[in-house]
């Protein structure tokens, strides 16, 4: 499975559950199809984000 059909997949089965992905998901999702960024980047920047609203 190349990357651009694991990421439609991955959407799917977001999708399959009644959710939307959000702006800031799909901008990292084509940055990291791109080769700008990776997946291991992606992790980082969702991890930070949703600790920092954890925390508060």
């Amino acid at each position: 499975m190349d990357n651009d059909k694991a990421w439609e997949y991955a959407l799917g089965m977001i999708k399959v559950d009644g959710l939307e992905p959000s702006k800031e998901y799909l901008e990292l999702i084509e940055k990291e199809k791109k080769g700008e960024i990776t997946t291991e980047d992606i992790r980082k920047v969702l991890d930070k984000k949703y600790r920092a609203k954890d925390s508060n």
